[in-house]
């Protein structure tokens, strides 16, 4: 498969509501610096002082994030883990997968609520970059939420498992519960997550004939165009038998679902400024204010733009940090919430404390050791893996491009947001997908919203035009599943089952 790197991933699976901790020790592509020449190497060693990261409303020094990430690499090998079973692949031989079902969360039920035998199989991805799907698992969309004091869990009704068994994957490596060599760019990470799908899929048969969608949200954006293309690729190759490896298995990928993603900088950038001045919620920053964010978006395009063109980080990197700087900046000096335009940003937990009591949570020896956690201590998002993929400019890079190819092999596509969020808006998610180049453009530019109901009310707006679809959540923010749980239930739902929204 053209896998030579190794690394070790540790990722946690909930089928439903069963969790298995996967431990790999995985391989993956190696990390190509070829684009980037010496003149790059300069650049990035001049400035790696001075970025300032905007994304996730965090204040990081570079040195502290070094001082802090060698803790994160220790593992705790002189615990004694009983793993069920480790599991490997003919084709990837330097996957070894360790296995362990714990008591934790709701046990009674072992995949989907519903039918799991039938139902869908569905793998969930945090954003970040950096940031554990843990928060999908125990704040969002899980089978169980963890209590705002840390204590414990409580069942959660409106989870996605009731009609989709679901896996939580911990990715790309040393994010959440996995470590290893790190992988610093969307592509190489993408390829990570298919090498553990076979392993997975060759362990449990069952789950490869059902449908398999690809769900997140924020920089998965970049992730699930990323990881959608390296299984619709692969699964091409299986039709010649001599580009066929070995107990590779077709994955019969159904849909991807982007919730509040970033995914097209160079469009979604400009609309920044109207989501501060003009969002349905009122203004969070002056109007002056706006007008010097959209005075800035100029230069802020042509270095997106340059970097589209080149892919390099050395044109990359310097968008990210002036855009993040000009266009998000204003926002985060306000103080208020840049996931939820009508809150005010609460505490150190990227605004929101239940974070912190759900890393408190996992942090808890007995739970880790449930769990057979072989990392000293667990971090919601890891700010080292932030900045590398900061460093290698897939920030900026554009991942719509992906996108088209999926949709004319008949890959069904979900654009949803919840309208209340500022850093990855539905003003710009909607822009970018009508701005697409694809067959279907001109239809979805000529149709109209509706009107989307969902737990009996007016819950939102809809466009569709064939296999793509744009929805815009009402009150709804930058985690739609936690905002709003009864409607994004009813939402994926009857996106898994085939139906038009």
């Amino acid at each position: 498969m053209g896998l030579s790197k190794r690394l070790a991933i540790t990722g946690l699976l909930s089928l439903a509501t069963t969790v298995l901790l996967f431990s790999a020790s995985a391989v993956a592509e190696p990390l190509s610096r070829n684009s980037i020449g010496r003149d790059a190497e300069r650049f990035i060693d001049q400035t790696m002082n001075s970025i300032e990261f905007n994304w996730d409303n965090v204040d990081e020094k570079v040195h502290e994030v070094i001082d802090d990430v060698a803790d994160k690499f220790k593992h705790t090998y002189n615990k004694a883990t009983k793993w069920a079973k480790t599991l490997t692949h003919e084709s990837f031989p330097g996957v070894q997968v360790r296995m362990k079902e714990p008591k934790l969360c709701d046990p009674d039920v072992k995949q989907s609520r519903n039918k799991p035998k039938e139902d869908p199989l569905t793998l969930w991805l945090n954003g970040g970059p950096g940031c554990s799907s843990l928060t999908g698992l125990f704040m969002e969309l899980g089978p169980c939420s963890v209590k705002e004091d840390g204590s414990g869990t409580e069942y959660n009704p409106y989870s996605w498992n009731s009609n989709s068994s679901v896996i939580f994957l911990d990715q790309p490596t040393n994010v959440g519960y996995s470590y290893g060599n790190s992988v610093s760019n969307t592509v190489s990470a993408a390829k990570d997550v298919y090498a553990l799908l076979q392993v997975f899929f060759k362990e449990f048969p069952q789950y490869q004939r059902l449908d398999f969608h690809v769900a997140g949200e924020s920089y998965a954006g970049h992730y699930i165009p990323a990881i959608g293309t390296e299984i619709n690729e692969q699964n091409k190759k299986m039709a010649t038998p001599l580009l066929r490896a070995p107990g590779i298995q077709h994955i019969n990928l159904a849909s991807l679902l982007i919730g509040n993603g970033l995914t097209d900088p160079l469009v979604q950038y400009e609309y920044y400024p109207k989501m501060a001045c003009e969002n349905s919620y009122g203004p969070v920053l002056s109007q002056a204010t706006c007008d010097q964010m959209a005075a800035s978006y100029s230069t802020c395009a042509g270095l997106i733009q340059r970097c589209y063109d080149s892919g390099s980080a050395f044109m990359c990197l310097p968008a990210a940090s002036y855009c993040n700087q000009k266009m998000i900046g204003p926002y985060q000096m306000s103080g208020q919430n840049p996931y939820d335009v009508r809150k005010k940003c609460e505490g150190d937990n990227l605004c929101y404390p239940i974070l912190g009591a759900v890393q408190d949570y996992l942090n808890r020896p007995e739970i880790m050791e449930e769990l057979g956690a072989e990392v000293d201590n667990y971090k919601s998002c890891n700010m080292q893996v932030n900045f590398n993929f900061m460093l290698q400019g897939d920030w900026m890079k554009p991942f719509h491009r992906m996108v088209p190819p999926l949709l004319d092999d008949g890959v069904r596509i979900l654009l949803y947001s919840g309208d209340a969020d500022f850093i990855c808006n539905w003003m710009g998610n909607k822009a970018w997908a009508l701005d697409l180049e694809w067959s279907g453009k001109e239809k979805l530019n000529e149709k109209e919203d509706r009107k989307w109901k969902a737990n009996g009310h007016h819950a939102g707006d809809v466009r569709r035009s064939g296999p793509l679809t744009f929805l815009r959540a009402f009150g709804a923010g930058h985690m739609v599943p936690y905002d709003k749980p009864a409607e994004s239930l009813e939402m994926f739902n009857t996106w898994v089952s085939g139906k038009r929204l």
